[in-house]
């Protein structure tokens, strides 16, 4: 299972909200590359990059921190927050980023999201699946929309979607634990498509300990994103490095 750490951009800095509220925005560095090399240099592969300004403005904002910290790390990118338009799509992936995340965009115009899946490939497109009391949330998580979250995946499936982040919204931030029934049931719903084609499922939200970490693998996800337990210390970067 990947393990990927999450870097949350606010005003070009290194930030954490609780449950996608603004108001709530700590501030832990102000320089992302920095964080982005220690986790390099802890042997983490991966990097999962969120313009949270770009989530606000409807519009990619941050690729020029995006295009630092891919052109002075190897990390990995997967880069998310506000992607909206092709335009937007060539500047994250001629910044760096290895992976796209789009969550409204499928809800709002799902023409042109699945247009980047049928040129890019499953391989580069995200499905941003993020839940708000079983409905997809929306625009930086700032409204649901109507799209139940199970039969969402299920459609972009059929689509040939390949990976998809889901994130509980309840549990952002809350350092309570993951949604591992939420993710079970994903995993068991959507196990494959007709084609016999699997979802793999990145778990986001809540991620609070090793052993958080490990019941999510024994479940049987691609990946899990942590956030603020890294920040908040409750997980360490020694210990990320054993688990790797």
């Amino acid at each position: 299972m990947r393990i990927i750490p999450a870097i949350d951009i606010i005003d070009g800095k290194c930030v954490r909200l609780t449950k996608g509220d603004y108001t709530t925005k700590k501030i832990y560095n102000e320089n992302p590359l920095e964080v982005a090399k220690q986790f390099e240099a802890s042997g983490i592969e991966y990097l999962h990059l969120v313009d949270l300004d770009g989530a606000k403005a409807q519009h990619i904002v941050n690729y020029k921190i995006l295009e630092q910290i891919a052109s002075k790390t190897s990390l990995k990118i997967d880069f998310g927050g506000g992607l909206k338009s092709n335009e937007d799509l060539y500047i994250a992936f001629n910044s760096g980023a290895k992976q796209i995340t789009g969550g409204s965009i499928a809800v709002k115009d799902s023409k042109t999201f699945e247009g980047w899946i049928e040129k890019y490939g499953g391989q580069k497109i995200i499905l941003g699946a993020d839940s708000n009391q079983g409905k997809i949330a929306i625009n930086g998580w700032q409204q649901n929309s109507s799209k139940d979250l199970i039969p969402f995946i299920k459609a972009y499936q059929k689509k040939r979607i390949q990976y998809v982040i889901c994130t509980d919204i309840s549990k952002d931030g809350m350092l309570e634990g993951p949604s591992f029934d939420l993710y079970k049931e994903i995993i068991n719903e959507c196990s494959s498509n007709s084609d016999g084609q699997s979802i793999k499922l990145i778990a986001s939200g809540g991620v609070t300990s090793i052993e958080d970490i490990k019941q999510l693998r024994s479940l049987g996800c691609e990946g899990a994103i942590i956030g603020k337990a890294l920040y908040e210390g409750h997980i360490d970067l020694r210990d990320l490095e054993r688990v790797i």
